[in-house]
């Protein structure tokens, strides 16, 4: 999905216009992290379960 981000952010927004976007932006990832936390975690650990390798160096098979 690719997103039009120049129509989606018009220039000339008031300060606070924006500044109430952020905050209503920033509450809503809150909640969305705090509603799907248990599968959020669950992905980032399986991610970093593959940058893991449980065999110790001196168990690889070495061709020197």
């Amino acid at each position: 999905m690719n997103l039009d981000f120049d129509a989606l952010f018009p220039d000339g927004l008031s300060d606070e216009t924006a500044n109430a976007i952020a905050e209503l932006l920033q509450e809503l990832c809150f909640v969305w992290e705090g509603r799907y936390y248990g599968q959020l975690a669950r992905l980032a650990q399986q991610r970093q379960a593959d940058l893991f390798d449980p065999d110790p160096p001196w168990l690889l098979n070495s061709e020197d």
